[in-house]
């Protein structure tokens, strides 16, 4: 897959999408993350994205048509599933939303900025707006790397252990079961024995009523408690 990043500080997410899970993803060839400033498709000398809103409202608005030439540019290139917008009043962003775009060929991601976007670009370009949580960033640049991180990383192949990604949190809607490693006793602090004695269905259904335990306890809202 690939995933188009289009910001107007590319430099703050770039470290980021080059190393761990999204640099193995490259490497592998399953997928391509490219990152785009939007400075680079404007057409006054100061490179200007942004101007008061309408209205005399407070803050400063990203324009329209910078982010047109861009989208545009990168349609002209290839088809694209989505054309998402980071927004804290989008949906929230959960695994079932990455699992979904996992399964697609091409995205781009706008991060937002300022104040916001020109409304325009919302009503006739994005397909889909996102939110990570309900608080306001200082741009969408941490968003869309959280997002394609995400995504990514349950895209079949990039993980070596497919089935690690599958039992992570949220997949079942169950958060993950406590887990530990050697040694099996540290300072008197002992794995549960039915972790050690080798009987897999037990410790599948020892793993279940954690799981459950666990979520009913931390969050009983995705249980619908």
């Amino acid at each position: 897959m690939r995933i188009d990043i289009i910001s107007v500080l590319p430099e703050m997410i770039e470290g980021f999408v080059h190393e761990s899970i999204l640099a193995r993803a490259e490497k592998k060839g399953l997928a391509e993350i490219r990152l785009h400033n939007l400075r680079d498709y404007t057409l006054d000398k100061w490179r200007r994205v942004d101007d008061y809103p309408y209205g005399g409202s407070a803050g400063m608005v990203m324009q329209c048509e910078p982010i047109d030439r861009c989208i545009t540019a990168l349609k002209a290139e290839r088809d694209y599933d989505e054309v998402i917008f980071t927004s804290p009043d989008g949906e929230q962003f959960n695994q079932h939303i990455a699992n979904d775009l996992s399964l697609k060929d091409n995205l781009i991601i706008l991060c937002g900025h300022y104040k916001g976007i020109d409304q325009r670009v919302r009503d006739h370009l994005i397909t889909r707006e996102i939110s990570v949580g309900d608080y306001v960033l200082t741009g969408g640049e941490l968003a869309a790397a959280i997002i394609a991180d995400a995504v990514v990383r349950v895209v079949p192949g990039v993980i070596g252990d497919e089935q690690s990604a599958l039992s992570d949190c949220f997949q079942d809607d169950l958060l993950a079961a406590p887990i530990y490693t050697r040694p099996a006793d540290y300072k008197g602090w002992k794995v549960p024995e039915i972790l050690l004695s080798g009987n897999e269905a037990k410790i599948k259904e020892w793993e279940l009523e954690q799981a459950l335990e666990r979520t009913r306890r931390l969050r009983p809202d995705l249980l619908g408690e």
